[in-house]
């Protein structure tokens, strides 16, 4: 069965194509149009269709709309009520659920050829539910699906077995944990719907002292439910202006519901796997992306595994929508084995591009201890190998690299990617060496979805990912999936002894990450990075500006 998914109700539009139970391709809207999460999660921007996604998702696998067997909308409509009567305060909430109505019409307008008539609208948490239980790879498990709001739901938990979906309990709105967090990231000063991993950073800076008042405030109500309803923050700490600075009293505040959210879901997962006897967990939603959290329910929870959707904010759904279709369909549905989904190019288009740019490279047989070398002489490598990551986290496709025993490369690279300080950095590490290093955690961890303790004898070897708390989020590497990669972070180990790199996304303050060579040249060009990485080849930043110019008539590569 052929299979589009579509997320476009609220933000990180995005589409999905899965044949015979097989992810083929998957792309964020926000990689095409340059615009971060696709566009703003508000009612009038519910009609924005993931529509360069959904093409680009139909190119690759050479079909064409009339091709589809359906197409799996992740936002069902019919299970909509009014936002008053969910104790919701937005006046426009009418026009979310009206045009997600007419979204067949508008898929056909989009996709012409496309028979509105085969589009098929699967709840939001379900869509989040199948991204994980389906994707996982367990024949049967237990999944927790939480973010900021559905059609008329918070949460849902169940229990996948054989790709059936057995929902038990959900959480009506307005209780919703993922609100109760979005408030109180925009009263920190941050973006609502956006920043919120800047409050859980910022966390790490404080001190849960208001965690009592909010045991009282935010609590499970023992039947896989909870209370969470978004209080007056200025109670504990004042509106905070997003001018750079923070105080004690705004990390306090993000320490203790950081603190209180771990709790609840701690309670949360060990009441599910006390209901359904499952020995793993799986996990979607916005909150999945939580990795503190996530490595809280990890340690003590009770499950044997826990596995955690990539892209587990909204994205997801339109991931999780085609799965649910081909699944009810009786397609076998294959495990998720990599997160690497979205456009790629061959070495020959790479150098196409390259030439076109009049960009100086090199095509080096020994790329990896070339690139090892200008790391160890402490150079920021931008890294664009393979096809894009589906999902918010750099893993090894689009990144920015580092050498890890320079303390101050945590500020360089905020500084280069015009961060605030007090955010962390990650490391990837070669998955034989992440044991000896990184503690308390899962491993492998090849999506940078939990943080780990890191042993007392590497924090001074590794300083620059680190974070003030002492844990890292790491992404462990295959040399199988990823062997360029692979092949660096071990001629790096040689050269320095640290089998380390610092990963960060690759893109710059505000904009998506980079996917195109288009968008690794611009960044290149502009930011303060050594080498460019482009597949095989290798650019340096010497060489780029002895380049002529480009000339009269000729152009880069649309």
């Amino acid at each position: 069965m052929r299979v589009l998914g579509i997320n476009a109700v609220f933000h990180d539009s995005s589409a999905a194509l899965v044949v015979d139970g097989q992810v083929v391709a998957a792309a964020e809207e926000e990689r095409f149009s340059r615009r971060k999460h696709g566009k703003r999660p508000v009612p009038f921007a519910a009609w924005e269709l993931p529509d360069q996604a959904a093409r680009w998702c139909l190119v690759h696998a050479g079909l064409r709309p009339q091709d589809l067997d359906a197409v799996a909308y992740g936002f069902d409509p019919a299970l909509a009520k009014a936002a008053e009567d969910m104790g919701l305060d937005d006046p426009w909430d009418h026009l979310r659920i009206m045009y997600a109505e007419r979204a067949p019409g508008f898929l056909a307008s989009v996709l012409p050829g496309l028979d509105p008539g085969r589009v098929r609208f699967v709840a939001h948490h379900v869509a989040h539910a199948a991204s994980a239980g389906l994707q996982a790879g367990f024949p049967s498990s237990a999944v927790m699906a939480l973010d900021g709001r559905g059609e008329r739901a918070s949460a849902l938990l169940g229990r996948y077995d054989g790709g059936r979906l057995e929902t038990v309990a959900t959480q009506d709105l307005p209780h919703s944990l993922g609100l109760v967090y979005e408030s109180l990231t925009e009263h920190l000063g941050f973006l609502r719907s956006s920043d919120e991993y800047k409050v859980m950073a910022l966390a790490s800076y404080g001190r849960p002292r208001f965690l009592d008042e909010l045991r009282g405030l935010l609590r499970v109500t023992g039947d896989g439910g909870y209370v969470a309803v978004p209080p007056d923050w200025s109670r504990w700490a004042p509106p905070r202006v997003d001018d750079g600075t923070w105080d004690g009293a705004h990390a306090d505040l993000a320490c203790s519901v950081q603190a209180r959210l771990e709790e609840v879901l701690v309670e949360l997962a060990t009441w599910l796997r006390q209901e359904t006897g499952e020995s793993r967990l799986t996990m979607a939603g916005g909150i999945a992306l939580n990795c503190v959290a996530n490595s809280r329910i990890w340690r003590e929870a009770g499950f044997d595994e826990v596995w955690v959707q990539p892209a587990s904010g909204d994205s997801g759904t339109a991931l999780g929508a085609a799965l649910q279709v081909a699944a009810d369909a009786g397609d076998t549905i294959a495990p998720m084995t990599t997160a690497a989904l979205g456009r790629g190019w061959s070495d020959d288009e790479l150098a196409g591009w390259l030439r076109a740019a009049h960009v100086p490279f090199e095509t080096p047989e020994d790329l990896p201890r070339q690139v090892a070398a200008a790391l160890a002489q402490d150079a920021v490598v931008a890294w664009f190998d393979g096809r894009a990551e589906f999902g918010p986290r750099a893993l090894g496709q689009r990144s920015l690299l580092a050498h890890p025993g320079v303390a101050e490369n945590l500020e360089r690279l905020n500084d280069v990617k015009g961060r605030e300080q007090f955010r962390p950095v990650a490391p990837m590490v070669l998955a034989e060496d992440a044991a000896e290093i990184f503690s308390d955690g899962p491993l492998p961890s090849p999506y940078m979805l939990f943080v780990h303790r890191v042993a007392e004898q590497w924090r001074d070897r590794v300083p620059a990912v680190v974070h003030v708390d002492g844990t890292a989020r790491i992404q462990t590497v295959d040399a199988d999936a990823q062997p360029r990669l692979a092949a660096t972070l071990r001629a790096f180990r040689d050269l320095t002894g640290l089998p380390v790199v610092v990963n960060t996304s690759l893109n710059t303050a505000g904009r998506p990450m980079v996917d195109d060579p288009r968008d690794a040249l611009e960044l290149f060009g502009s930011a303060p990075v050594d080498v460019l990485v482009v597949g095989p080849h290798l650019v340096r930043r010497a060489s780029l500006f002895a380049a002529p110019r480009l000339r009269a008539g000729e152009r880069v590569p649309s």
